[in-house]
Parts: structure tokens; C-alpha cells; sequence
């Protein structure tokens, strides 16, 4: 099976003549368009820095070892970041630091990720950086969507794959796995009549697949057990505090 690992397909705006990274991808994804504000706030950092480790892990420059449980598994850098995106050279700086399991990078990866990426699409013409201040007092950042065609080219990639079934190139299934891992594969695409669980069970399928190499999955097998462990956590909080 051949899959084309062209950044993305399709129409290129002018603002956009430049390969994304999946954590842009996955972040305009996770905005609502008009608010600009993120639809899973509690942990969308975490998923955010995942998509650094994998994007790494795709430019074969990272290598997950196992020791144990996925949760205990240690990230090794394995060579240089082959572009000069700034994001990914200070990922792979991180990572090269120590090794550090998955959870513990892509909490450190995400921290402030979120308001970089936003600035780089605003500085492309795709987001509107606005500030705001809620109750008046407290200060946050929005990021209402001004060209929308890079993200509509994403979805419909998506949709290609999630809902008609074709077969996806490495960073589309890549992605896939991101959204997988936070429940919102069946969410970020027109599903028209197919049902949810189709949908649902189509991610499943693509984010265990044999589509990547070894190190791809374990990158991602790392990176799942990662946020997975995010949203339990929450989840327990928020529930324990209700």
C-alpha cells in the first residue's frame, strides 16, 4: 500500500504556501471558528504537544523505547529535525535534555503551544488574534478564524477517509490518531448519513493500523496512553468536585 506524504492536497491559499504542522492542523480543528475560542480546554495542551512528538516521530528523528507499560515508555531523540521550524527544533531539544516518558513531554511540549501556533496561523492571515477580557478582569486570548480554505482542505481529507473510506497518507491518519485519542474523530467531519459508530470505529481502525512504521506507532501508542491518562484525570476531578 503507497501513501503520498505530501503535507497536504488540494488548493493552496495565499496564506498558506507553507507546510503546516499537524499541531496547526489539529488546533484549527479544535477551535470554534466564530468564538475562537477551544472546544476541550482541559487537556488540549497535552494533545497539542502530542502532535509535536509525533510530528517528530514521522521526521524519524525521535524513538520511543518501551519499558513496561506504554505510560512508562522513555522518548530518545534519534537525529535532527530535517526543516528549521523553530516549534520542532526546541521539541527536539526538550526531548534531548534527559529521557522523559511521553506523559511528562507532552505536558512540557503543550504548555503554551496553543497561543504560539495561534500567532503563526495570525501571522499567515488565517486567524485574527483578539484579546478580551472575561468578567472584565481576567484576560484571555481568541482566535476567530479569518481564511477558512486550509481548514475546510483538512476536513475534507478527513471526511474522505473517516466517512467514504479511503485510504489515508501518513500525516491524514496521523491526525486521525489525535483525534481519536481525544473522542473527536466523529466529530470534526460532515458524517451526512452515516452513523456515528461507523465513523467512531473507522478512527479506531486507521489509529491502530499498519499504515505507520514501528517507531510511528509506538510514538503514538505513547502519546494515546499519554492524553488518555489527561482525561481520565479530569474526568475524576471534575467529577470528584461536582
Amino acid at each position: 500500500m503507497q501513501f503520498v506524504t505530501n503535507r497536504w492536497l488540494g488548493r493552496t491559499p495565499a496564506s498558506l504556501k507553507y507546510m503546516t504542522l499537524l499541531a496547526e492542523d489539529l488546533l484549527l480543528l479544535l477551535l470554534d471558528d466564530e468564538k475562537g475560542t477551544i472546544t476541550s480546554t482541559s487537556y488540549s495542551h497535552m494533545v497539542l504537544g502530542g502532535a509535536l512528538l509525533l510530528e517528530l516521530a514521522l521526521d524519524g528523528v525521535v524513538e520511543v523505547r518501551k519499558e513496561g507499560t506504554w505510560h512508562q515508555a522513555k522518548v530518545h531523540p534519534t537525529g535532527v529535525p530535517p526543516r528549521d521550524e523553530p516549534l520542532l527544533v526546541e521539541a527536539l531539544a526538550t526531548i534531548s535534555e534527559k529521557p522523559r516518558t511521553a506523559q511528562d513531554l507532552v505536558n512540557r511540549l503543550g504548555k503554551g503551544l496553543a497561543t504560539r501556533l495561534g500567532d503563526n496561523l495570525a501571522g499567515r492571515g488565517v486567524l485574527e488574534r483578539r484579546e478580551q477580557k472575561v468578567l472584565g478582569l481576567f484576560p484571555r486570548t481568541l482566535w476567530p478564524t479569518v481564511d477558512s480554505a486550509h481548514e475546510e482542505e483538512v476536513r475534507r481529507r478527513l471526511g474522505d477517509v473517516l466517512v467514504h473510506g479511503l485510504t489515508p497518507d501518513q500525516r491524514t491518519a496521523a491526525l486521525v490518531s489525535l483525534l481519536h485519542a481525544i473522542g473527536r474523530a466523529d466529530k470534526v467531519v460532515d458524517r451526512g448519513d452515516v452513523p456515528r459508530s461507523t465513523v467512531k470505529a473507522r478512527a479506531k481502525e486507521i489509529a491502530e493500523g499498519a499504515w505507520a512504521a514501528k517507531a510511528v506507532k509506538d510514538s503514538i501508542a505513547a502519546t494515546k496512553a499519554a492524553i488518555t491518562a489527561a482525561v481520565v484525570a479530569t474526568t475524576v476531578t471534575t467529577t470528584g468536585g461536582s
